[in-house]
């Protein structure tokens, strides 16, 4: 595997509202890690793609900024990284077409990823984009040359269908795509207020852009149990254990010693204390985000850089497709 600092990494997220503590753990941390380690970094916003698994994708504009300011305000910095907004890159979905010949109707049915993926959907049918999605990813990933793809395990079918495209591009036209790694993460599973999933459309997360007092509201409601002594036990007590690692990421130690410190202190101290920990932990963050939101022009600015460079990759790419496929007229 190619080394972190020699690599292109292509990571991003759909605009389906604003960035949660757990999207911070689990996947903006480590693209600012990823960053400072010296990877070519290009962070796609997929908008297109918020319209796989619902019918209508409503304010796509505040939430394609939302996203934008929560990875300016995390540290990923536009100097270098490539922040790009994929409708604003045609030569993308050009590239899905000779892709979509390069994978069966079958292969695609059977992704396991796909299929989960419908059965949450929040659309009347599934959608022929839906059906496709792996493939719109694969240009995502193709069109830059991406070595290296941080995914969890759940998507390592969608890199899969990836690397076969590349791998029977080559094939059939000539050697011109890597076939993608994936840099799996470990990042924990950041339960909710509720002890499920942290999640924006449960209503259980709290935002990155959440004030103080937002957040220990949102704590305050937190779900626990009626057990005073508080102890970590992830299967026998959830609810309580999630708000144990958020607290223990928080405060760089083991949800074992915050549980030990707070003892027979009930909820009301452990819910103190995460609130603590967390409003601690982010106000940084959160300072570098108001100061960015008063001024949305500069936001629009790092998009309009972004997108023109990913489309010069883009039509580069695309016109070595072309080439390849002998579609030159």
């Amino acid at each position: 595997m190619e080394t972190v600092k020699e690599a292109r990494v292509l990571t991003g997220d759909r605009p389906t509202g604003r960035l949660h503590l757990g999207h911070y753990f689990g996947t903006l941390r480590n693209r600012v890690r990823l960053q400072e380690a010296g990877a070519e970094l290009f962070v796609v916003v997929a908008d297109y793609q918020v319209l796989t698994d619902r019918d209508v994708a409503e304010r796509l504009g505040e939430h394609v900024e939302d996203l934008v300011l929560d990875h300016l305000a995390a540290g990923i910095d536009p100097s270098r990284a490539t922040i790009f907004v994929h409708s604003a890159v045609p030569e993308l979905n050009q590239l899905m077409l000779p892709f979509l010949s390069l994978v069966s109707v079958g292969e695609l049915s059977r992704n396991p990823t796909v299929k989960e993926e419908i059965g949450h959907s929040r659309q009347g049918s599934t959608s022929g984009l839906m059906f496709t999605y792996p493939v719109h990813q694969a240009a995502d990933i193709l069109f830059c040359r991406a070595g290296l793809v941080p995914v969890g395990r759940d998507q390592l079918p969608h890199l899969e269908v990836t690397r076969t495209i590349a791998r029977r591009f080559s094939e059939r036209y000539g050697p011109l795509f890597p076939q993608p790694e994936a840099l799996l993460s470990e990042a924990p599973l950041l339960l909710g207020t509720d002890g499920t999933k942290m999640s924006k459309s449960r209503g259980n997360a709290i935002s990155l852009a959440a004030t103080a007092d937002e957040t220990a509201a949102l704590i305050r409601g937190a779900k626990t149990d009626s057990d005073r002594r508080i102890t970590y036990d992830p299967a026998g007590r959830p609810e309580v254990s999630g708000l144990l690692d958020l607290a223990a990421l928080c405060l760089g130690r083991s949800p074992v010693s915050v549980a030990e410190e707070i003892g027979d202190g009930g909820a009301a101290r452990l819910k103190t204390l995460l609130t603590d920990a967390v409003n601690g932990f982010f106000a940084p963050l959160r300072r570098r985000r108001a100061e960015l939101a008063a001024d949305r022009d500069r936001i629009r600015a790092v998009l309009a850089e972004g997108n023109e460079a990913a489309r010069t990759v883009a039509e580069r790419t695309l016109a070595e497709v072309r080439t390849a496929m002998s579609m030159v007229y």
